[in-house]
């Protein structure tokens, strides 16, 4: 049963409004130096290039702050600096004329020096992420709940809301990640039903994909499916834009948000009477690049072909040396093995056209 989004306050972020019904957004984090102004300007092109929509880089250096200027020059999406231990760095980022501060205000030297970056992204209209980490829960908190349950994150995560709010600022954003999938499902369940404020998900420190890529799945996947989050960040230990490519399908697994077609494919069993694994690497490779949002099942046999075939926006249900070609439930043709991709290439250009139509786009 599908579940709605849950609804938040929302917050606006450059272009982009996070929460409410607005979609959920991608983003990633830079591996350069940040003071390393053109390898990290590099990095976030190719992000950007990937489909990336908000960027955030690290600054824990005075250098790294004195580079925000022209990175923030060269971003093309959104940028977040991410900072930790030293206010001025926020404050010499939110100078610098970023879109948002990711901040854990437990490290920051206490309460005055929150509040002076606090007034400083409220008057430059800078939205501020909390940011709570299973290996950052306060002392106080790991003592009261022995480890960093997600009870103990939670708290943590309202205790630094309040500060914010106290000080009349609302433009907030919180993450609450663990490396541990059932914590990070938890904490977030627990956070959602306490608050309106958006939620930026991730499981950190996951590792390598595959295993990573699964592993976020597996985290990310009942929250979304939950209806929670407003942001995303797969977090693995390779080139960033893998990321992105990650928190698409698991955004589209979900049914979170599809900007890209959906391939959907039988498993291999004795039934099937098509060369199945070379029809459907071919479908792949003729819809790399393609952007609209159709559902496509390419099925091999008899038996549950043609009935999951009309369940997708265009399906092929394949028989012995023919497939049938359905479109939103109809049957559409039937044609020769050989000519099956063509065919379903001709149907999705049709698709295409009518949602253009319908969308009225030229």
């Amino acid at each position: 049963m599908y579940v709605a989004r849950r609804k938040t306050r929302e917050v606006r972020l450059g272009p982009f409004t996070i929460g409410g019904d607005h979609p959920i957004r991608v983003q990633s984090m830079c591996s350069t130096r940040t003071e390393d102004v053109a390898a990290t300007t590099d990095q976030i092109r190719r992000l950007e290039d990937a489909g990336c929509e908000i960027v955030r880089v690290a600054v824990p250096t005075r250098e790294a702050a004195d580079a925000l200027p022209a990175i923030k020059k060269a971003c093309r999406v959104p940028l977040v600096a991410d900072i930790h231990f030293n206010h001025r760095f926020a404050l010499k980022a939110i100078a610098a004329g970023v879109d948002k501060v990711r901040l854990n205000p437990g490290n920051v030297g206490g309460k005055e020096r929150v509040q002076e970056v606090v007034r400083a992204a409220k008057d430059a209209s800078v939205p501020i992420r909390i940011g709570v980490n299973s290996g950052s829960v306060e002392r106080d908190l790991l003592e009261k709940y022995g480890y960093p349950t997600p009870e103990a994150m939670v708290e943590s995560a309202l205790r630094h809301v309040a500060m914010l709010e106290e000080l009349d600022f609302r433009a907030i954003i919180v993450s609450i990640k663990s490396t541990d999938t059932s914590s990070a499902v938890k904490a977030n369940r627990l956070f959602a039903a306490a608050t309106d404020i958006p939620l930026h998900l991730g499981i950190t420190e996951a590792g390598l994909p595959p295993y990573a890529s699964i592993k976020s799945a597996v985290g990310l996947g009942p929250l979304l499916l939950d209806g929670i989050g407003d942001t995303i960040r797969i977090s693995l230990s390779v080139d960033p834009v893998e990321e992105v490519k990650v928190a698409f399908d698991i955004l589209k697994a979900s049914g979170r948000r599809v900007t890209s077609p959906e391939l959907i494919a039988c498993p291999t069993c004795g039934r099937i009477e098509i060369d199945l694994e070379k029809l459907v690497k071919e479908i792949e490779a003729k819809l790399g690049g393609e952007k609209i949002p159709v559902k496509i099942s390419v099925l091999g046999c008899a038996v549950n072909g043609p009935g999951e075939a009309r369940e997708a926006d265009i399906g092929v249900a394949g028989a012995r040396g023919v497939g049938a070609i359905y479109r939103r439930g109809e049957l559409v043709k039937k044609v020769k093995e050989a000519d099956l991709v063509p065919a379903l290439l001709e149907e999705i250009e049709r698709f295409k056209a009518e949602a253009a139509r319908t969308s009225g786009s030229p």
